[in-house]
């Protein structure tokens, strides 16, 4: 308990030094690699606009096979989230074979618990947050969104997303993924993180737990041209729908798994135009003059 309590305070300590420092150059507020849980890896980023408050928040949850990625390679991002009146709160998590993939659903759960405890100290809103990943983050993204228990033993429920944004995953059914895959390199990516277990292929799958009357918040769905991501993401949504649970698709096949999230944020960009439809649809946050721009 006594240890619980000096890692808050500490966090607490850190968020609040971070900020005093001052801003960046486009005069938001950063902070750096904060601690949200006690693990070296689940640290975590925060960009905000440089005024204001009661802004809705974006927690990113990075790609990369679950074995490897970084909170911190963005391009555009941040700043053009934050430029349209949104907080950024990138997140690093642990990685396979150091854990499961219940760990890692675990660590974004405690980020989005982070991201609400603390959002008043960088200016943001508690009550909008939104989760958005790629790749296996829009897997981990996914789950979290949908298997109560992450966010349950995070002290949360899952109504305390606003909304859900998944670019170009195609783990959300991951026994069909196996099953389907064409590529043997595709089906060993996945049992070697997944394991041979059906039982377990099944546990991992946010497909498997959606149900209705659970708050699961809405989707926003987004994939390329590649036949295993289309699959997954019209499936998902349609298991959504049939749940009751608001689920939208976008289909991009000009673009490719990793241009989806490397372009997202740049100017006359499709999907960021989308993701952005998605959110202020939700929210309508502040400043006006940016999301007229």
């Amino acid at each position: 308990m006594f240890r619980s309590l000096g890692f808050a305070m500490l966090g607490l300590l850190v968020v609040r030094s971070a900020i005093a420092a001052g801003g960046d150059d486009d005069g938001g507020r950063k902070l750096r690699d904060v601690a949200y849980a006690d693990a070296a890896s689940t640290r975590l980023n925060v960009d905000a606009p440089a005024e204001g408050d009661r802004h809705p928040i974006v927690v990113w949850v990075h790609g990369g096979a679950w074995r490897f990625g970084d909170k911190d390679f963005v391009q555009e991002q941040p700043k053009a989230f934050t430029k349209r009146g949104y907080v950024w709160v990138g997140v690093g998590y642990r990685f396979v074979p150091e854990v499961t993939y219940k760990e890692q659903a675990g660590d974004v759960a405690r980020a989005v618990r982070w991201a609400r405890d603390h959002a008043k100290e960088f200016g943001g809103d508690p009550d909008r947050i939104f989760l958005m990943g790629h790749s296996a983050g829009a897997h981990l993204a996914a789950l979290t969104a949908t298997d109560e228990r992450y966010l349950k033993a995070a002290g949360l429920d899952l109504d305390a997303l606003s909304g859900v944004i998944l670019l170009d995953g195609a783990g959300y059914d991951v026994p069909r993924q196996i099953r389907e895959s064409v590529l043997p390199r595709i089906r060993s990516l996945y049992t070697g993180v997944f394991g041979d277990d059906p039982k377990v292929q099944e546990d991992a799958s946010p497909i498997q737990h959606v149900a209705g009357d659970k708050g699961i918040a809405p989707f926003l769905i987004l994939h390329v041209g590649r036949l295993d991501s289309r699959t997954q993401s019209n499936a998902l949504a349609a298991r959504l729908r049939e749940a009751g649970v608001e689920a939208t698709v976008a289909a991009f096949p000009s673009k490719t798994h990793m241009t989806i999230n490397r372009e997202l944020g740049r100017p006359g960009d499709r999907p960021t135009q989308v993701v952005f439809d998605f959110l202020e649809a939700r929210c309508n946050p502040e400043p006006a003059a940016a999301r007229a721009e």
